[in-house]
């Protein structure tokens, strides 16, 4: 099968297949990593920087928000500009950007400089995943798919899992200021090899964009995005219009999307792939399962942290060997995957994560420590077998030409769960939290003497310990309804069938383009 590209290349998908360009996918994997580390490091030096800046902790929070908000405005977008631009003039752009993101930051004498570089950064690296995704569609024959996915799994968890053991260290060793030196010499070098190295790879057709369809869907995910991390936040909550306002804006101009883009010849995003049964079910199990993720990557810190006084450095430490464990797994489970498909490795895999999530509701104040670890890495574990398996298995029934489309959407999804997951898990603990409070402070107000009066210092150990015993039971209660959750993943899992794509379809050469610069890159 022969694609043309912009330009007069012509680009042998079988043949390319047969002998993968193994050192531009390292470039975007490199790159890919670096921009996922850069998003993991921020959280835990957000005191540090409201120290300096002298600001509160909602404006503070805008480092992460911000970020998130133009992930989740410019993802969507991203099946247009991966269809239209090459992947070496889209990965160069997207590589200055989060370059001079990272420098804007590191040197950053205010803070809203500093927000600045953040939003920068997140223009470049929200192209980064959906790219790096499709050049792995294009590069890979089906059969060598999950091999290949178990690999692009690796910078998806191995980030993240270094991230704040890493930001712990350079905030205690030196200022927060170094989490941005650190990673930018890794940028530079990247887009330098991308400049110099990095080759065309996916084919190209000539689309145009709808800008009423990229002003409703960023409306649309950033009005949602938004809404349900400030529900999540403790401080606001659903009964906020900072909350409901959002969410409603953003269901109304999703709806009025999606309703354009069934309409449209050549839609932003093809909502069209949904008729492709594997697809669809992969959508609804990855976010379902998403949601159920985020109690561990939520709750666990809040617990350790919290209830047990735990450094976030050592936290992190405790947490790095299940986040190794995934990492560790995810090519074991890619090559597992082309040899038994996704069914059996998600069922397997959402067992474990059922088991270990219900152990995790029976949590104490005493649990030792080697116990957490030990559950949290045999989640991961389950955890390892689930995500990348079925999101490859939905994407495999994609026709070619729809792969940036439905990398697309997967990576909007992502985005989007994660809010409402973070967003559900804080509400259920909290909401448990305090009928727990309430509850355990009229036990023992009952049980009192009222003919003793209790010392202040009395007082004050018998709220604390209140106040940890209600937080244990909300952290526990929110693990017992991600345990329901995963069950529910579980069940759809069991509906999963090993797929292949339609045969390749016939090139429209009308829709190719017929720009000549291209050619030279």
């Amino acid at each position: 099968m022969i694609y043309k590209l912009i330009g007069g290349i012509n680009l042998d998908i079988e043949s390319m297949q047969k002998k993968p360009p193994y050192g531009a996918i390292a470039v975007l994997f490199i790159g890919a990593f670096v921009s996922i580390l850069n998003n993991t490091l921020i959280n835990i030096a957000l005191p540090s920087i409201r120290e300096e800046f002298a600001i509160g902790p909602a404006t503070v929070q805008w480092l992460a928000t911000g970020y998130m908000l133009v992930n989740g405005i410019l993802i969507p977008a991203s099946a247009f500009l991966i269809q239209r631009f090459s992947n070496r003039k889209l990965f160069i752009t997207a590589m200055s950007l989060f370059t001079l993101g990272t420098i804007l930051a590191a040197v950053a004498p205010s803070f809203a400089l500093l927000l600045a570089g953040r939003m920068t950064q997140a223009a470049g690296s929200a192209i980064m995943m959906p790219l790096l995704m499709n050049v792995m569609l294009t590069a890979f024959p089906v059969e060598k798919r999950g091999t290949a996915m178990g690999f692009f799994g690796l910078v998806m968890i191995v980030a993240p899992a270094i991230g704040p053991t890493l930001s712990g260290y350079l905030i205690q060793t030196f200022n927060w200021r170094a989490l941005f030196y650190v990673v930018l010499p890794i940028a530079v070098v990247v887009l330098l090899l991308a400049i110099f190295k990095l080759k065309n790879i996916t084919p190209l057709r000539k689309v145009n964009l709808d800008f009423l369809s990229l002003l409703l869907s960023s409306i649309a995910f950033g009005g949602i995005l938004y809404g349900f991390s400030s529900a999540g936040d403790t401080e606001v909550g659903w009964d906020s219009p900072r909350a409901y306002v959002p969410i409603a804006v953003g269901t109304v101009m999703l709806l009025l999307f999606i309703v354009r883009q069934l309409k449209l010849d050549e839609p932003l995003l093809e909502f069209r792939i949904y008729k492709y049964p594997m697809f669809a079910l992969s959508s609804g199990i990855s976010i379902v399962i998403a949601v159920s993720m985020f109690s561990g990557m939520i709750l666990t810190p809040i617990y350790v942290q919290e209830l047990r006084g735990i450094s976030p450095m050592n936290s992190g430490l405790l947490m790095l060997p299940g986040a190794l464990m995934m990492g560790i797994m995810s090519p074991i489970t890619g090559r597992l995957f082309d040899k038994y498909g996704a069914r059996i490795l998600a069922v397997v895999g959402l067992s474990i994560m059922i088991i270990t999530t219900y152990l995790f509701s029976k949590l104490t104040l005493e649990t030792s420590v080697l116990h957490l670890m030990f559950l949290y890495t045999f989640r991961m574990f389950g955890m390892s077998m689930v995500m990348m398996p079925v999101m490859t298995n939905g994407m495999n029934q994609l026709p070619m030409k729809d792969n940036p489309h439905g990398t697309a959407i997967n990576n909007t999804l992502q985005q989007v769960s994660g809010a409402i997951g973070t967003a559900f898990m804080i509400t259920v603990m909290s909401k448990r939290a305090s009928s727990s409070g309430e509850q355990l402070a009229a036990n023992a107000a009952s049980k009192a003497d009222p003919n003793v009066q209790p010392t202040p210092e009395a007082l004050e150990q018998m709220k604390t310990a209140i106040e940890h015993q209600a937080m244990l039971d909300g952290i526990t209660h929110a693990f017992f309804v991600s345990t329901l959750i995963a069950a529910l993943a579980l069940v759809l899992a069991l509906f999963m069938k090993r797929v292949k794509p339609p045969m390749p379809e016939k090139v429209n050469m009308e829709k190719v383009a017929s720009t000549k610069k291209v050619a030279t890159e």
